[in-house]
């Protein structure tokens, strides 16, 4: 039977760098958008995979849909806005470590759940709602509520929720409100997906496991915290799981690494994978693109 997996967020213009040189390549990326792109290539061809965000009407704004139709990743609930374009971020890197800069305060994405309607009309018929803190932080309250109440409509449609985390303060006025709607964000999904370094940094928790329990204390029911090379820590109800990561190769650029896990693990725990076998496949795919340049590498 055929399944439909919807991804909900801000894909952006990527100036990442292309040589030594210090020239760059512009492509197409973002956390949500990373996620569907591997996704696309690990699920079966049953499975659709969608993408729900807004973009403009210009030559940019087309370009970046005709690249999702390109990778086969569904584009009929993107909205468009004629007053808008996308937003454009660059990668600076330094031993495989990158930063950011961002133009994206006006971007067309950050008017994806104002019509409460088409954003309904787009996860109808959903079996994961996948979307980030990163969706969260580019919306205003009114659009995160909306956004909210829509998964909570799909949710008790049958649709299954999964939320990463992915705590950017540079989005929000400051790291309380971060934190308060990340919180409330999770007690809406069902499978949350942080990162242990951001989660310390911000709410304090002192392990990995203190995260795992602070996000099923909020309501999901699985909840797989990324740690970088250390161990995976997994918390499925009331059971904590340690399993080991895969160390990279080499480390060349560090862009989607939580995405490209995020794309692994998912791929394998919704087709049946047990829960060691799915880490494993998060963990193995992230190694595989940490070692190549940019957010979406292909897999072929």
């Amino acid at each position: 039977m055929a399944a439909r997996f919807v991804s909900i967020g801000e894909c952006m213009v990527e100036m990442a760098p292309a040589e030594m040189d210090g020239t760059f390549r512009m492509g197409f990326a973002g956390d949500t958008c990373n996620t569907a792109f591997y996704l696309r290539q690990l699920l079966p061809n049953d499975w659709d995979v969608d993408y729900v965000t807004a973009i403009g009407c210009d030559r940019l704004s087309n370009g970046l849909r005709d690249f999702l139709d390109g990778c086969g990743i569904g584009t009929s609930s993107i909205m468009r806005r004629d007053d808008r374009t996308l937003g454009l971020y660059l990668i600076e890197l330094q031993d495989g470590e990158r930063s950011f800069a961002y133009w994206r305060s006006s971007s067309a994405a950050r008017t994806l759940a104002e019509d409460r309607q088409a954003l309904m009309d787009a996860l109808a018929g959903a079996d994961i709602v996948y979307f980030s803190g990163i969706t969260l932080g580019i919306l205003d309250a009114s659009s995160r509520a909306t956004l909210l109440d829509c998964a909570d409509e799909a949710r008790s449609n049958g649709a299954r929720i999964v939320f990463d985390s992915n705590l950017r303060p540079a989005l929000w006025p400051d790291a309380e409100a971060m934190c308060a709607a990340v919180s409330a964000a999770a007690g809406h999904s069902d499978i949350v997906l942080p990162s242990f370094d951001d989660e310390a940094r911000f709410f304090g928790d002192a392990d990995p496991e203190a995260t795992a329990g602070r996000y099923a204390d909020a309501g999901a029911s699985l909840v797989v915290v990324k740690n970088g090379e250390a161990e995976i820590v997994v918390r499925e109800g009331d059971a904590v799981t340690r399993y080991p990561s895969v160390p990279a190769e080499k480390i060349v650029d560090t862009t989607a690494a939580g995405d490209s896990f995020n794309a692994g693990f998912l791929a394998a725990h919704l087709t049946g994978a047990d829960l060691g076998a799915a880490v494993a496949r998060g963990a193995e795919l992230a190694a595989r693109v940490i070692a190549r340049r940019g957010a979406m590498v292909d897999l072929a």
